[in-house]
């Protein structure tokens, strides 16, 4: 079975241009989440692995927000795989993956404490917040 995209090449194209790397919704909330605790930080530090989405220097913790989709959150309906063009989607989400994972990987090596939140987690602020605080203060 041939499952064909319903958008032309060039609209299709026009769509994925208009998605955000950086200063996603998820993102801003996290931000003023932690911002609301007390906490400040920098944003999207490029001499770090993997360019983290927020870095805690004081406390030597980086955040990353993943979007589900992009980033195949384990068992999370929102990581699906599109019907249309499935060999390139599954490459270009499995690369994703491994790259996060090499980032990851890196920033432990430099000393750093990592901490991912997913986009799905956002529906349960206070639960996320006590996670960052967590994450935060320990040693």
């Amino acid at each position: 079975m041939i499952v064909t995209d319903r958008l032309t090449p060039k609209m299709r194209s026009w769509n994925m241009s208009r998605i955000k790397g950086k200063n996603t919704k998820p993102e801003v909330v996290v931000r003023s989440l932690l911002h609301r605790m007390g906490f400040r930080f920098r944003l999207h530090v490029r001499h770090l692995p993997g360019r983290p989405d927020v870095v805690l220097t004081r406390w030597n913790l980086v955040v990353f927000v993943h979007g589900c989709f992009w980033h195949r959150h384990p068992k999370c309906r929102f990581a699906y795989t599109p019907k249309s063009r499935k060999t390139f989607w599954l490459s270009k989400l499995e690369g994703n993956v491994s790259r996060d994972k090499r980032a990851i990987a890196a920033l432990k090596r430099l000393g750093w404490k990592t901490l991912v939140v997913w986009e799905c987690e956002l529906h349960d602020l206070e639960r996320v917040s006590a996670r960052l605080k967590r994450k935060i203060l320990t040693v």
